[in-house]
């Protein structure tokens, strides 16, 4: 499928205020219209090396004159936070404070921006001041304007509560202040409750209105949504859209373009995005690095993995869990030498709190892979311990092969009881492993003991099961045994052994 927009250095060139090159228009997206934008007041421009984050969207600064009061404000939020259980008590301590909240927006917005960790009570403030009776003459001074709003919408959306988002987009939109950054917001609020229809027809009604200009921050939302359902030719036409509107890209809009490559794999458009940053006016941040961290994870390549790593290693050790788990991952799946060592010395960094049941599971299998039969066995423990149920019949026989391997046939007694127990995947291979190391000793009561469990739990003899019990009796001098299971053999079929019956 021919591709729309491929980000190459043609179009990083084209990023940076250069005029884009004469291209063939991209491939027909019936929604999106692309081709047929509105060229409107182009938005004042952006320097690109300020990063906006969806998360931290629509934050307005408290003027000079007033910034003394910022210390103020933390102390109220502080209070609201104790009492954030009490709706009663919130009220209350707002009462307590209306004068200053009231009258000044800018103190107001600061509060909001202190309390963007806790959507819940930060809408509880933000209806608190919306429902609030003043009087005709504070409502002409000190209506809510359009910033409050969107911080607001905010909230609604990342409460999950997408109904008020709207209420509260078009209370704005009837009194007036509804502005470009209320309808990011709202964006930004489809977007955070996977609603990618209603985001995007959103999107194109901004760019219908005759008063509002998308801005960077609106198509980096529209990129990051596409790139999460890993549209990447909308996702590309639209950054194009971007470029041809002079709207220059900022690190945010890179990082949604890594991700969107990242979840469809596309490594060679990664490697290039994260080049045009190391060489354009836009620097890498953070994010780009823990994205290009996961990026090569998942790609295999721990050289560049481990490059990236050390450029940011006291921030991930410190605060990255999840990138230090997918580490481990790419890891247990590479060749390296030493990965048990970096396995090891990444786990000690994760604590316990943080357990995962498919990391644990993964460990499980490094370890028996690698014949670590304590190590294996901690880890088997931790997973009973946490009562996940391995159900991969794969994994099970890595654990069956280690324990074979390691000729360790009491542990191996021991975790299959509590696999019973515990709800795990039983397959022939445990019973099998055990028949085949009882038989090498010649201990046929163990045998028989372990047929007699398969019986227990209703597990069919089958070929395999014949064959190691016609070995085991065979290399014991049991001919009697022998005979009797030759007749199984006969009386289901299987093929029966060539030394069976030697001329």
């Amino acid at each position: 499928m021919k591709r729309a927009w491929r980000f190459t250095s043609e179009a990083a060139q084209a990023s940076r205020f250069n005029e884009p090159r004469p291209r063939s228009n991209p491939k027909s997206i019936p929604f999106l219209h692309t081709a047929k934008f509105t060229q409107r007041r182009t938005p004042t421009l952006q320097h690109p090396s300020i990063v906006l984050d969806l998360v931290s969207l629509f934050k307005v600064s408290i003027p000079p004159y007033e910034k003394h009061l910022v210390d103020e404000v933390a102390v109220l939020k502080n209070k609201l936070l104790r009492e954030a259980s009490d709706s009663v008590r919130v009220a209350s301590i707002l009462e307590d404070n209306s004068e200053s909240l009231i009258r000044s927006h800018p103190v107001f917005l600061e509060l909001l921006n202190q309390l963007n960790s806790n959507p819940s009570l930060l809408l509880e403030v933000f209806n608190w001041r919306r429902k609030r009776h003043v009087s005709e003459f504070d409502a002409c001074r000190n209506s809510m304007n359009a910033h409050e709003y969107s911080k607001g919408i905010k909230a609604a959306g990342r409460s999950k509560n997408i109904d008020l988002a709207v209420e509260l987009f078009r209370e704005a939109e009837k009194k007036g202040v509804k502005i470009t950054s209320t309808y990011n917001a709202l964006m930004g609020a489809f977007m955070f409750n996977g609603l990618a229809g209603k985001c995007h027809a959103l999107f194109l009604d901004m760019k219908n209105d005759p008063v509002c200009s998308p801005t960077v921050v609106t198509y980096n939302i529209v990129i990051s949504v596409f790139g999460r359902l890993m549209l990447i030719d909308h996702m590309e036409a639209t950054f194009k859209e971007m470029s041809e509107l002079r709207l220059s890209p900022n690190i945010s809009t890179y990082n949604y373009l890594l991700g969107g490559y990242i979840s469809t794999w596309m490594w060679d458009d990664m490697e290039k995005v994260y080049q045009v940053l190391k060489s354009g006016p836009v620097a890498p941040n953070i994010k780009t690095y823990l994205l290009m961290i996961r990026g090569y994870a998942h790609l295999g390549n721990m050289e560049k993995m481990e490059e990236i790593y050390s450029l940011v290693r006291d921030h991930v050790n410190k605060n990255e869990m999840a990138i230090l788990r997918v580490m481990i991952c790419a890891y247990c799946k590479s060749s390296d030498a030493d990965k048990m060592k970096k396995v090891e010395a990444l786990l000690k960094l994760i604590p316990e709190k943080e357990y995962r049941p498919w990391l644990n599971v993964l460990l499980i299998k490094l370890y028996a892979q690698e014949n670590l039969l304590e190590e294996m066995e901690t880890a088997i423990n931790e997973a009973f311990e946490h009562q996940t149920a391995v159900t991969t019949s794969g994994i099970i026989k890595c654990i069956v092969t280690a324990y074979f391997r390691c000729n360790a046939v009491e542990n191996l007694e021991n975790f299959i009881r509590r696999s019973v127990y515990a709800g795990w995947r039983i397959c022939h291979s445990l019973y099998h492993c055990k028949l085949v190391m009882y038989g090498s000793q010649k201990n046929l009561r163990k045998i028989q003991n372990v047929l007699e469990e398969m019986d227990d739990i209703n597990m069919n003899r089958n070929k395999r099961t014949l064959w190691i019990m016609y070995k085991a009796y065979w290399n014991s001098g049991q001919k009697s045994m022998v005979l009797k299971i030759l007749g199984q053999m006969f009386k289901h079929g299987y093929t029966i052994p060539n030394d069976a019956f030697p001329s």
